[in-house]
């Protein structure tokens, strides 16, 4: 579906390979599953709608557990908003099968996730706020309260986008100090140079 105020677009905006990690915690008597200190999230496969992902788990104890989940924006299945379609901006909806609903994105904002520059959108409920990275659809942090527990979660690696060093890929930012170093050495060795030959 095309896009504008208010209409849902279905693009997918991961591709298989892509993957996210999760500081995460909860609080109350979640359900089992749902009591994890991390989380990661790795795209197995996609479709023209369909996302297949691969969600492993680690508890308290350290122990680990895996989950293989499928998205589908043509359904509504979208997992507790876990991937969205890519690139929604506020007006922008999508339909969540599991509350039977439309659910409008409320805002955006530009912010600092996983070590770079990203467009952040949100929706924030009574029972919960969810943040995306807007060009991939993947959420970036999430803090729910369902009833008798609650639980947290926000991303911190991926491979999706490149880590930032003052605004600079790593490789860009260390070509720029090595050549202001050497420019620097430079200038100083022919100082020296000049000096000298002054004195004689």
């Amino acid at each position: 579906v095309s896009g504008g105020q208010g209409q849902s677009k279905q693009s997918i905006g991961v591709k298989a390979g892509d993957w996210i990690e999760y500081n995460a915690g909860s609080t109350g008597s979640p359900p089992p599953g749902h009591e994890t200190v991390w989380d990661r999230i790795e795209v197995i496969n996609t479709s023209a709608t369909k996302i297949w992902i691969n969600v492993v788990a680690e508890a308290p104890n350290g122990s680990l557990t895996t989950a293989m989940r499928d998205i589908d924006f043509t359904t509504g299945d979208v997992e507790g908003w876990i991937i969205i379609p890519a690139n929604l901006g506020p007006g922008d909806s999508f339909y969540d099968m599991l509350s039977n609903s439309t659910v409008t994105i409320q805002g955006q904002e530009t912010k600092v996730v996983a070590g770079a520059s990203r467009v952040i959108t949100y929706v924030d409920t009574p029972q919960r706020h969810k943040e995306w990275d807007k060009s991939t659809g993947m959420f970036v942090t999430t803090n729910d309260n369902l009833g008798n527990y609650s639980f947290t979660a926000t991303a911190y690696s991926t491979n999706m986008w490149s880590v930032k060093i003052l605004g600079l890929d790593p490789a860009v930012f260390y070509v720029v100090v090595f050549v202001t170093i050497f420019a620097v050495v430079d200038v100083l060795v022919l100082t020296l140079l000049l000096r000298r030959r002054t004195r004689l």
